[in-house]
């Protein structure tokens, strides 16, 4: 359907139109409504757009004095071939794709309603397609028939104060603890700074293919994080601080966090380490720095983001900063989709033999290959 078409809701004084992400009326809602966040904003979907030329549909509901009262963005995606990953990677409209928590955006459940109906719509007749929302918590259940979800993973979220001198990390021998680390590697010479040069940028993210290859998830393309850098940087929604050993005259970069922010929330959305150098700490002096950037920035939120059922290590990480956990929950349409697959299913020993040889490829075929898995997702 083209940009600027409509479809009527349900609720007789709402319409839903279909706009660009370039339309005004989106960029305004987003810059007033308080639970926005950086995945809705125009901005992301042009990001997106970069890394792999996929248009953006935009879902706006109006009401009857064509004032906005809610949003959906979403994208379609092409789905992994032969069926791999089944019924949970195929093609998708997704809100949205390789971003953790997007989703619609509405002032009440009327405007909630009214978008999905008008989401279903462009799914229905398309064969083998698939509707995925991604949002936190069951907020959508039982508003659209056949729309149903299901827990996803567990992020975890840190609230800041208003003032930075009152941050808090759990109780008080864990935030001594977490003290303890910063102090150590301030005396082993480790220091934080803000990425100024894109070169920068290039250097980091050859410690991010290191550590996406160590823990075994393909990366992203290096152009993501160019369009993040051209596009969201200016806007003051995006930072890259990067962790160097100073040993005299010399600094060595051993680590660094991609950081995106807007309203009043700040994800954690990215890392990277050298990992012979983790002893040193960087990731403690990493995040110590950005939550207390936060706090006196007039943010209130600190999310860490999601860990994967089996990431013990990670999970320990995040939550030993004081955070309290929340579900994101993945919706799909029509139900079956919701329901799974044995496809693609892999076993622990062919798991473990492709794990071992995930960690032995070259960092350039890990980048290529990364770039080609998502190009389908």
């Amino acid at each position: 359907m083209a940009a600027g078409s409509t479809s009527r809701s349900r609720a007789a004084a709402l319409r839903v139109r279909e706009a660009t992400p370039d339309d005004p009326a989106w960029l305004d809602f987003v810059e007033h409504e308080s639970r926005a966040l950086i995945y809705h904003h125009p901005a992301w979907l042009e990001v997106l757009r970069r890394e792999y030329s996929q248009d953006a549909i935009c879902l706006i509901c109006e009401d009857a004095d064509k004032t906005v009262s809610g949003i959906l963005p979403a994208v379609y995606t092409r789905g992994l071939p032969l069926g791999i990953g089944g019924e949970l990677t195929a093609r998708r409209l997704s809100s949205l794709p390789r971003t953790p928590i997007a989703g619609p955006l509405a002032r009440n459940t009327r405007v909630m309603t009214a978008l999905l109906g008008a989401a279903v719509e462009r799914i229905d007749g398309e064969n083998g397609r698939q509707l995925q929302l991604k949002v936190a918590g069951p907020e959508l259940d039982g508003m659209v028939n056949d729309v149903v979800g299901k827990p996803w993973r567990e992020s975890y979220l840190l609230s800041l104060p208003s003032r930075g001198e009152d941050l808090r990390f759990g109780d008080a021998r864990n935030h001594a603890r977490i003290t303890w680390s910063i102090r150590r590697a301030a005396k082993l010479g480790v220091r934080v700074r803000e990425a100024e040069k894109e070169k920068e940028l290039r250097s980091w993210y050859n410690l991010y293919l290191e550590t996406m290859r160590l823990h075994v998830v393909p990366p992203r393309p290096y152009r993501l994080f160019a369009a993040m850098w051209d596009i969201l940087r200016p806007l003051g929604s995006m930072r890259l601080l990067l962790a160097e050993r100073c040993e005299g005259s010399e600094a060595s970069l051993v680590a660094g966090i991609v950081l995106l922010m807007f309203g009043k929330t700040v994800f954690y959305a990215f890392a990277g380490a050298r990992r012979e150098a983790l002893s040193l700490r960087p990731n403690e002096m990493l995040h110590w720095q950005a939550i207390h950037d936060a706090s006196q920035g007039g943010f209130t939120r600190y999310d860490l983001g999601e860990v994967g059922e089996s990431n013990r290590g990670l999970a320990e990480f995040k939550a030993k900063w004081g955070t309290e956990t929340y579900w994101l929950y993945r919706y799909y349409y029509p139900r079956s989709a919701n329901e799974g697959s044995s496809n693609g299913r892999i076993g622990d020993r062919a798991l473990t033999i492709a794990s071992a040889a995930w960690r032995r490829l070259p960092l350039r075929a890990t980048e290529l290959l990364g770039n080609r898995i998502y190009g389908y997702l």
